[in-house]
């Protein structure tokens, strides 16, 4: 994992943001009502490859956010805070932790600059990009706002207004738990160990 100077930056922001309200739960984040399905849908890789999200993320905890790269300032919290989390963690169950980022701005977000970005803040984090109909449908199944373009006042800049919750799938596929901007450092330390061990026998061991 490598941190940029920009990541570094967006930690000590991070450092200071609110934290998330506390859950009466097993859980730091907000436990959904009724757990959702992964949504059934293809993507593209921010290397051109097709990313099957149900298969290509079978059985790991999968931590999908919507989003985009020229986001100021929730995007980079939440994947500052997560790789800074996942970086302290075991080597099991940062194996067992995929961290999925789809781009909700796929006409400025080439595959170049997707990777370039995601990566910049963990080698093992997925940039997805897709169409805007493919894009919709998967916010639309878990329930989550669309993503909409703010008005440009130049060409090419403009915002876009997106969910700032984090979703979290256990590994039978199922998301179960969201995070919402202002989840704490301490909140994901907490919780990625109890994700990884959530629906695993009691006597399965690690490596």
């Amino acid at each position: 994992m490598r941190f940029g100077r920009a990541v570094i930056a967006t930690l000590a922001i991070a450092a200071c943001a609110p934290g998330a309200p506390p859950s009466s739960g097993p859980f730091r984040g907000a436990e959904l009502d009724r757990p959702l399905p992964k949504p059934a849908l293809v993507f593209t890789d921010s290397r051109g490859q097709p990313f099957d999200l149900v298969q290509a993320t079978a059985d790991r905890v999968t931590l999908l956010f919507f989003g985009y790269t020229h986001c100021p300032d929730i995007c980079p919290v939440h994947l500052a805070n997560i790789a800074a989390v996942l970086d302290k963690m075991p080597d099991d169950v940062q194996r067992d932790v995929m961290v999925v980022f789809v781009t909700t701005d796929p006409a400025r977000d080439s595959l170049a600059v997707l990777d370039r970005w995601v990566t910049g803040f963990d080698s093992r984090f997925v940039g997805l990009t897709g169409d805007s109909a493919t894009i919709a449908d998967a916010q639309a199944q878990l329930g989550l706002i669309p993503a909409l373009r703010t008005a440009a006042q130049e060409r090419n800049h403009y915002g876009v207004g997106h969910a700032t919750q984090v979703i979290a799938f256990t590994r039978d596929g199922l998301a179960r738990v969201q995070y919402p901007f202002g989840t704490r450092q301490r909140d994901w330390a907490e919780d990625i160990p109890k994700l990884v061990a959530f629906g695993r026998p009691p006597d399965a061991g690690t490596d």
